[in-house]
């Protein structure tokens, strides 16, 4: 298996509320005419939204749970001023902020909010790991 993640997708409870907040971030929307589905390019790899029963079942898997699934989300920004200013958008799209910016054990700084569907995600900026002007990041040697 080649070292890489393609597309992520988050199971959510209704299409409609997370394609708008997402896009009330500022996201474009990819293959407008999919049905069932909406797919965000992120850079090299696909964000997706499905109904969370439907990907379930797809995996044999059920589609209850809550809290912390184990996973989060995560948007590394340029500066550190642009941690709290993406924090503010997320919550006048329809987040829940779940921790304001702050200075980390690490040496950077990053604040966390959730999505309507209560997907967590990372704001961080990390002064050791530069992002391209194509938006990617690499880890240091």
């Amino acid at each position: 298996m080649e070292q890489r993640v393609s597309l992520i997708t988050l199971g959510v409870a209704d299409l409609d509320r997370s394609r708008t907040f997402y896009e009330r971030l500022g996201w474009r929307r990819s293959m407008p005419q999919a049905e069932g589905v909406v797919f965000f390019q992120a850079g090299g790899m696909v964000v997706a939204l499905f109904p969370r029963a439907d990907l379930a079942r797809s995996a044999g898997l059920a589609p209850e749970g809550q809290g912390f699934g184990g996973i989060m989300l995560a948007h590394n920004t340029r500066s550190r001023e642009a941690v709290d200013t993406v924090l503010a958008e997320a919550v006048t799209a329809g987040a829940t902020l779940l921790q304001p910016g702050q200075v980390a054990a690490w040496g950077g700084y990053c604040g966390y909010f959730a999505d309507p569907d209560g997907h967590p995600w990372e704001v961080a900026w990390n002064p050791d790991f530069p992002i391209a002007e194509d938006g990617g990041i690499r880890v240091p040697d």
